[in-house]
């Protein structure tokens, strides 16, 4: 289950939207894994997500639903996209990746998001969020 509270919001400063309002870091070697495996659709809803980071790709095994995935950079520019990435699949591996936004599926599209564009991630001051973050 997707039960990790949200500390952050992913927001497209080049098409001024918001991916993800309410956003979870998973910064550790087990969120990283565990990612959305087991998760509902109806708890991951417009305007959630998942940062993982360090991360240059991911899978979809034990997920019970599709998603829109983003690959950022180490400046937090957009490099790749997988829209509507299907449960059970294994997404493209990316070297030049060093995080990536899971996002509900049709997020990147009805915000018109596109490889290039440059994303604000915004943490609350939480020192165990940054401890995570520097693991």
């Amino acid at each position: 289950m997707f039960s990790q509270r949200a500390v952050a919001s992913a927001f497209n400063l080049t098409r001024n939207a918001y991916l993800a309002t309410r956003l979870v870091v998973a910064g550790t070697h087990w969120s990283r894994f565990r990612g959305l495996m087991g998760t509902d659709s109806h708890e991951f809803p417009s305007g959630r997500g998942l940062w993982i980071i360090p991360s240059c790709g991911v899978h979809t095994f034990g997920m019970r639903f599709p998603i829109d995935v983003a690959y950022l950079d180490d400046h937090k520019v957009i490099v790749h996209l997988e829209h509507g990435l299907k449960p059970w699949r294994v997404a493209a591996f990316r070297l030049n990746a060093r995080s990536i936004l899971e996002l509900p599926e049709t997020t990147l599209d009805s915000t018109g998001t596109s490889v290039g564009d440059q994303i604000k991630i915004s943490t609350t001051p939480d020192e165990r969020i940054q401890a995570d973050l520097r693991e």
